[in-house]
């Protein structure tokens, strides 16, 4: 099959799926007004499991986008702050991340969930529950990134105090995840596509699963993120930007190869098995089901708990949160 034919396979099928979930998208769009702007950015990063984000593209341009662009970023606390600054537009990424950048001040409003559980806690033979990594190493891209933040809260939900149990181990140089097929960490937090690679290779043992261990299965992994003066000044934008962006995490979740191909035609990921196996794990159809004012309650509570965070869940939903659009869609997008 050549790329040309897999890529007009894909966009019938996404053409199709927009149809589907779109009933008379002129008379919705005349009631919601034009487009304030054409143009819409987007984060593109090494993370597959943001594929939504990726996948959108053609349902944007269905939406009346005509500038549809992906940035590059090199990990996943850039997008973040260019959302902040006004550098990119909408932005897939983990509730802690949010909820951490918030409380440091900066003008993000959280739009909806986008999915469950992307996240795997790797551990070296002998190491099988989070209790066991008292005195243990754990690689972490920096200190206060994703890797520091859900492990942190995972160790003091057993009793464990993070800051002396654990070992942290940081080097800018070399990926945690190389540290750890080194040996010269005990754990780290991988995301797809590198649970995949490692399951692949029998290296090491999961002691948590975020998609299906409690609580962590019960709340939203990634969560779809905005600017506060983009979401402001570009309501009708704001809406149809998400109304893609969550077709698109149905599609993932309905028709998981087809969305792994667009992943690797796009020179997202290079590897079809990785992607596909990634996808078909992520929990992408909860997006209607969970709260995610519950997911900014839960985060916010237990970031504060460990004293990495001093904001309330109260403020933090009442400043930083708009579900307005999301609900709307819920009434439009029904299953």
């Amino acid at each position: 099959m050549t790329t040309m034919q897999t890529r007009r396979q894909f966009l019938t099928t996404l053409s199709l799926a927009s149809a589907a979930g779109l009933a008379h998208p002129s008379r919705l769009w005349a009631a919601e007004g034009s487009l304030e702007t054409t143009t819409v950015r987007l984060p593109r990063t090494a993370a597959i499991c943001i594929a939504p984000g990726y996948v959108a593209e053609e349902l944007l341009r269905a939406e009346g986008f005509t500038d549809i662009r992906y940035v590059d970023l090199p990990t996943t606390f850039a997008p973040i702050d260019a959302v902040a600054r006004g550098e990119i537009d909408f932005n897939l990424n983990y509730a802690i991340n949010y909820v951490a950048a918030i409380d440091a001040g900066k003008p993000i409003t959280l739009l909806a969930g986008a999915h469950v559980g992307c996240y795997e806690l790797f551990a070296a033979e002998g190491i099988r529950t989070i209790a066991d990594l008292k005195g243990k190493s754990v690689g972490v891209g920096v200190l206060g990134s994703i890797g520091t933040l859900l492990v942190t809260m995972m160790a003091a939900r057993v009793g464990l105090d993070p800051a002396k149990d654990i070992h942290w181990v940081t080097d800018p140089s070399v990926k945690p995840r190389e540290l750890f097929i080194q040996g010269k960490v005990d754990a780290f937090l991988g995301a797809p596509p590198e649970p995949q690679d490692l399951r692949a290779r029998r290296i090491g043992n999961v002691i948590v699963n975020s998609a299906v261990d409690r609580p962590w299965s019960q709340y939203f992994c990634c969560m779809v993120g905005s600017n506060q003066e983009y979401v402001r000044n570009h309501p009708v934008a704001t809406k149809r930007a998400l109304r893609a962006i969550l077709k698109a995490a149905d599609f993932c979740a309905t028709d998981p190869a087809r969305a792994a191909q667009r992943l690797v035609d796009g020179g997202y990921t290079p590897r079809y098995d990785y992607a596909l196996q990634g996808l078909r794990e992520i929990p992408y159809d909860r997006w209607r089901e969970y709260d995610p004012e519950d997911t900014v309650r839960f985060y916010t509570l237990r970031l504060h708990e460990v004293g990495f965070i001093k904001s309330t869940p109260q403020k933090i939903i009442a400043e930083n949160t708009d579900w307005r659009f999301l609900n709307e869609l819920k009434r439009e997008l029904k299953a």
